[in-house]
This record gives C-alpha cells, sequence and structure tokens, in this order.
C-alpha cells in the first residue's frame, strides 16, 4: 500500500515513473546499495525519531550515523527512535521502505547535510524493494523538508 501511495504522490509531480522497483529487497542500506548497483552513502535512509511525542523523520547519507550530541542540541531531547511497531502506524510506510515522501500528517521532514556531497542520493519509496533517484534540490522539493541539520557524524 505504501508504495502505491507513494507513486500516486510522484503522479502529481509528474515523475511516478522513475520509482525503482527492485526484484530483491533493498530493505537496508547494504541491500540497496548491492540492488542499485550504487555506493551505500549514497543511500538516502530515513530514520524515525519521537521528539516531544511527535514523529520525526531524518534522512541521511547511508554510512552517517546520528551524533547523539548534535541530535540534542537540535531537538532538545535525546535521541529516541521510535519502536520497530510504531513506525508503520506514525509514518504511514513500514520498516525497510520508509521515506520521506506521502508520509501521514504531522509528521515533521528533515534533510541532514552529510547528504549535501551528491549530487543525486537513493531514498527508498514506500516498501521494502523500491527507491528513486533524486537530486538534491528534487529531495528537497519532493519531502517537503523543514530544513536542512547537522545531527550526523560519518563513519
Amino acid at each position: 500500500m505504501s508504495l502505491e501511495n507513494v507513486q500516486r504522490y510522484f503522479a502529481d509531480f509528474g515523475i511516478s515513473q522513475r520509482i525503482i522497483v527492485l526484484p530483491e529487497s533493498s530493505a537496508t542500506v547494504a541491500l540497496a546499495a548491492a540492488a542499485l548497483h550504487t555506493q551505500p552513502e549514497r543511500i538516502a535512509k530515513s530514520l524515525t525519531f519521537a521528539v516531544a511525542e511527535k514523529p520525526v523523520l531524518i534522512v541521511m547519507a547511508g554510512d552517517a550515523r546520528i551524533a547523539n550530541p548534535k541530535f540534542k542540541a537540535q531537538f532538545k531531547v535525546k535521541a529516541h527512535m521510535l519502536a520497530r511497531d510504531q513506525v508503520e502506524p506514525l509514518i504511514g510506510q513500514p520498516v525497510g521502505g520508509v521515506c520521506p515522501f506521502a508520509v501521514k500528517t504531522g509528521v515533521a521532514v528533515y534533510l541532514d547535510e552529510s547528504l549535501r556531497r551528491f549530487e543525486t542520493v537513493f531514498p527508498a519509496a514506500g516498501s521494502t524493494n523500491s527507491a528513486i533517484e533524486l537530486t538534491l534540490p528534487e529531495l528537497e522539493q519532493y519531502s517537503h523538508a523543514q530544513g536542512w541539520i547537522d545531527i550526523a557524524k560519518t563513519a
């Protein structure tokens, strides 16, 4: 259902045909990189957190990790990821397919600076076997991000 929601969402922009549906899983950074024949760092992974009891989705480079002090400085709380069973009900997409498009109302989306070193990145497209290649301006536009933040440490 989530892939279909993302396809409908992108149809409004005339780019639904750019969604890549893969024959294999892309549910992790490593699997997505292998399936898409790209470097793991170019996978735009979506991490979900609870901030003041509201869902927050942060898109960052595949090789980046949360820097807890930076997260706390940005959001004024300690980083607390959503439990696996909370993700789909709160975000609207399954774990392994979470992306910043066609999310439920009330989900705040942020893009991490770790992505800025790439011309294009590959976020998921709502399922555990889909992705779309986007430029950073496209990612910003289609995600309706609240803005760019710097909360990552790279490997």
